[in-house]
């Protein structure tokens, strides 16, 4: 959940490739729910090519076209990954300014 006046970095950019951010105190709002599951796709996709890199790495027969196909995949999912942490780093930081300390 944000704050009030806080915004959400959303798990995807616009097509000129800036930043998407949403203004919503609702986290069962539709984006809110939206931008939840995509995040979930993105880690799990990370997750999925992380064991496929393994493989391609381990493949003695495995080409140059297959290496940078493979750097090119990781490299995006990578960028998805760090923008869900970024996303949530901050979600986190403002959620423990919202607690009362003890």
């Amino acid at each position: 959940m944000t704050a009030p006046n806080e915004l959400r970095l959303l798990p995807w950019s616009s097509p000129d490739g800036k930043s998407c951010y949403l203004s919503t105190d609702d986290r069962g709002g539709y984006m809110s729910r939206l931008a939840d599951n995509i995040e979930a796709v993105q880690l799990g996709s990370a997750a999925e090519l992380l064991e496929q890199a393994s493989e391609t790495l381990d493949d003695q027969d495995a080409t140059l076209e297959d290496m940078q196909r493979l750097a090119k995949e990781l490299t995006e999912d990578l960028r998805n990954v760090l923008r869900v942490a970024t996303s949530r780093g901050h979600l986190l930081a403002v959620s423990e300014q919202r607690e009362p300390a003890y």
